[in-house]
């Protein structure tokens, strides 16, 4: 139906492939089921999703290339799946660009929570609880800081006059920090925040994408403050 979450699905596993599709139908999404990168990517094209679970191992092109082709064309969410917990491969899922990570093997109540999570950071991207606050402490919804202006009513964000392309998880971590510069957030702060984790998570979540945005925003501008967290350099 039109108004279902689509969601991609790339699992080279069939037993995983098809539970897991059944379960997600149960629960109201539309699922698109491929068994490798190359079909996934044509099914990502073909379809635009509205959020992508990719398995890392997969065969042809495997998910982590897969992220980076599908970030390249969209800032559409994605989902790692990864067998371990502590694998390399959770790490260069996320520099490639994915905005979370779940472990098999998984709970099917557990993933379908993840996912609800991820879209509902990514709808409130475009003006949510947390632009409205940053938006409190800027005149016209632009802060400044020094040749960085985020524009939290436009969503934009300009370095030395330049847009910054930003997914939706990076605006909303830039907006956590510019809501509050020279305050310290920790992990757990940005995890529950930004991640919308009740529960808890992996605090590799948070440090890979401030590694993202101070690429995109310049390496000095968040700081590092040894065993608390970051911060916005005011």
């Amino acid at each position: 139906m039109a108004d279902q979450t689509h969601v991609l699905f790339v699992e080279d596993d069939d037993v995983i492939r098809e539970a897991t599709q059944l379960a997600l139908e149960r629960d109201g999404f539309a699922v698109t089921a491929m068994p490798d990168g190359l079909s996934g990517l044509e099914a990502f094209r073909a379809n635009r999703p509205d959020i992508a679970l990719l398995d890392v191992m997969v065969p042809g092109l495997d998910g982590v290339s897969l992220c980076r082709r599908i970030r390249d064309e969209s800032t559409v969410p994605v989902i790692m799946l990864s067998a371990r917990a502590d694998s390399i491969d959770v790490v260069l899922g996320l520099e490639a660009g994915a905005d979370d990570y779940v472990t098999k093997p998984f709970d099917g109540a557990v993933l379908v929570a993840r996912i609800r999570a991820v879209l509902r950071r990514f709808g409130h991207a475009s003006g949510g609880d947390r632009a409205e606050e940053a938006d409190t402490a800027a005149t016209g919804g632009v802060l400044t800081f020094g040749d960085l202006e985020v524009d939290t009513e436009g969503m934009e964000v300009r370095r030395a006059g330049r847009p910054v392309a930003l997914t939706p998880t990076e605006m909303r971590l830039l907006l956590e920090f510019s809501s509050a510069p020279g305050t310290v957030l920790s992990r757990d702060k940005l995890l529950e925040r930004v991640w919308d984790y009740g529960w808890g998570g992996d605090t590799r979540v948070v440090d890979v994408h401030v590694q993202r945005l101070r690429q995109k925003i310049g390496q000095d501008r968040v700081e590092t403050v040894r065993g608390f967290g970051y911060k916005l350099k005011a």
